[in-house]
């Protein structure tokens, strides 16, 4: 099952191969701000459909992340991160973040949302 996601003007697009089983709800200094429950995939389940120039990206801190939204209208989409398993920054396992307030035809309150201490990292 594919299941496709775009911005609020849809410059940026992107699918990913199968529907979340639950979100988290990170209480970070940034995701606190942003607003987004997050779903979270492997690079090879993530696809950008849309042109890479339509993305912006922000880096802060260890820069060992990136926060992505879009270009144009600047809804936040996906961020790149390694792995944080058990607490433990894993760079050989990064996996992509992914708004899932931005999933078209799927019913976010369908899944549990996790709280996550984002702070305490």
């Amino acid at each position: 099952m594919t299941l496709k996601a775009r911005c609020h003007c849809g410059a940026t697009q992107f699918e990913v191969t199968q529907a979340p089983e639950w979100v988290s709800d990170c209480n970070c200094s940034f995701c606190s701000k942003r607003g987004a429950l997050w779903a979270y995939y492997t690079p090879d389940q993530f696809k950008l459909t849309t042109a890479r120039d339509r993305v912006s990206t922000y880096q802060w801190g260890g820069y060992f992340g990136t926060h992505h939204h879009c270009g144009v209208c600047g809804c936040g989409t996906y961020s790149q991160f390694p792995s944080f398993e058990n607490g433990v920054v894993n760079h050989d396992a990064p996996r992509i973040s992914l708004n899932a307030r931005l999933f078209e035809d799927f019913d976010l309150d369908a899944v549990p949302v996790r709280k996550t201490d984002g702070r305490s990292y």
